[in-house]
This record gives C-alpha cells, structure tokens and sequence, in this order.
C-alpha cells in the first residue's frame, strides 16, 4: 500500500487482530491491519469473495464482554486486503473503537475532529 499518496480524512490506528466478517449468510476469519472511526482494512481468505458494495458486518472480540461490531461497505478488494466504509457502529462499539484510536493516536485532537465529523454526518447510532 502506498501511504505517500493516502487521502484518508480519519486518524487510523495499525491494530493487528483476528476479526469475524458476515457477507450475506455467509461469516469467516480476517485479520485486521487497521482501523479507524469510519473504516477498516483487513486481510482475507482467497476464496473470501466479496466484492466492492457488498454490505459486510465486522466485528472484533476486544475482551469477553467488549467488541466492535462495525457495520460496513466494501470500498475496495486488492487481492486478498479488503478495505471496508463504516457505515454504521452502535454507541457501545463506538465507545471501545474512540478508545483504541485514541489510545494509538499522536494527537487527540485529530480524534476529536473525526467524531465531530461523523456526528456532522449523522452516520453514528446513539
């Protein structure tokens, strides 16, 4: 992946863990790479197949009673590293998600500006 050329807007944070994805019936491992408050990018299977629009529900076991389960859109599949669009998190995974973000980030006020975006945007579920 080439960064010198990335236009991400939101603060990613690199978080290496196994994750579940949920295409239509069908739920398998991925491994995720990064994530941000509006995104993730995972590495999956070769016979995953998903393709770019296809709805995806993620969802990362943190600890026995905290996970992130990320309603998604996937943007964009290179081989076997599939970037996934939020779509929607619910206030719980939000919560646990702006604590890891924050956790990795430099600067939390970059943090504080994507959530400012996203509540802008109406895209967060409370």
């Amino acid at each position: 992946m080439n960064t010198s050329n990335d236009r991400r807007q939101f603060l990613r944070s690199v978080f290496h863990a196994p994750v579940r994805l949920r295409l239509g019936e069908r739920e398998s491992q991925a491994f995720l790479h990064d994530v941000s408050l509006k995104g993730a990018l995972v590495e999956v299977s070769a016979s995953w197949g998903g393709r770019v629009g296809d709805a995806c529900l993620l969802r990362l076991e943190l600890a026995s009673d905290a996970a992130i389960t990320m309603e998604t859109t996937v943007a964009h599949v290179e081989g076997i590293h599939v970037g996934l669009h939020c779509e929607r998190l619910d206030l719980d995974s939000m919560t646990h998600l702006r604590q890891l973000v924050e956790h990795n980030a430099d600067d939390p006020a970059l943090l504080e500006r994507d959530l400012a975006t996203l509540v802008t945007q109406g895209r967060a579920e409370v």
